[in-house]
């Protein structure tokens, strides 16, 4: 920061306006005579006084996404994972249980659904390193197993890791299902209740 930006900085802070504030009414006892040949003393201290108690400087609050802005970044990554997986080889039946997989992560993603943060952050841990983890680790591990065959089809873990996810995915969905359903039941006591 250069001397300018320090100098035009003090200028505009609440230090200065107020000790201005402040010397203006030492400017205003000066005319009434009042200050007689101290005047120079009475402008200046008025001025300081002013600006020592003049409120501190604050910095800006930090902005931090909210969930609509989470779930916008987030399904952005969506689709790039989506094309990730459109190239990668599997086999059908993995193929099956990932689309599977793929489509109840985008039925939440829509909008106005997710917004508690722990969903949000299962929602993303799964986008971003869990689902593509899964499937660069069996790429990787299919490759190695057709070089050195005979030790467990890499296939099985990846079901496996597809339907810890699926199970994980689906609780958010059924979550979401309940709460949908209380503030159904809620929002019929509420008119029973209301009456004619």
């Amino acid at each position: 920061m250069g001397t300018s930006s320090r100098l035009l900085g003090y200028v505009e802070s609440r230090k200065n306006l107020t000790g201005s504030v402040c010397g203006l009414a030492g400017v205003g006892i000066t005319l009434t005579g009042a200050a007689g040949g101290l005047w120079p003393l009475v402008v200046g201290g008025l001025y300081a006084a002013g600006a020592l108690i003049a409120p501190p400087e604050r910095p800006d609050t930090p902005h931090f996404p909210n969930a609509g802005e989470q779930l916008d970044s987030l399904r952005a990554d969506f689709a790039t994972l989506r094309d990730y997986l459109d190239e990668v080889e599997l086999p059908s039946a993995t193929r099956d249980g990932l689309t599977e997989l793929a489509t109840l992560v985008e039925a939440l993603l829509e909008p106005g659904w997710v917004s508690d943060p722990d969903h949000l952050h299962a929602l993303g841990r799964a986008v971003r390193q869990d689902i593509p983890e899964a499937v660069d680790t069996f790429v990787r591990t299919r490759w190695w197993s057709r070089v050195a065959p005979g030790a467990e089809p890499p296939e099985r873990h990846l079901e496996r890791q597809l339907s810890v996810l699926h199970e994980e995915m689906s609780g958010i969905a059924a979550a979401l299902r309940q709460a949908e359903a209380i503030r159904q039941e809620i929002h019929t006591r509420y008119l029973e209740d209301r009456g004619p």
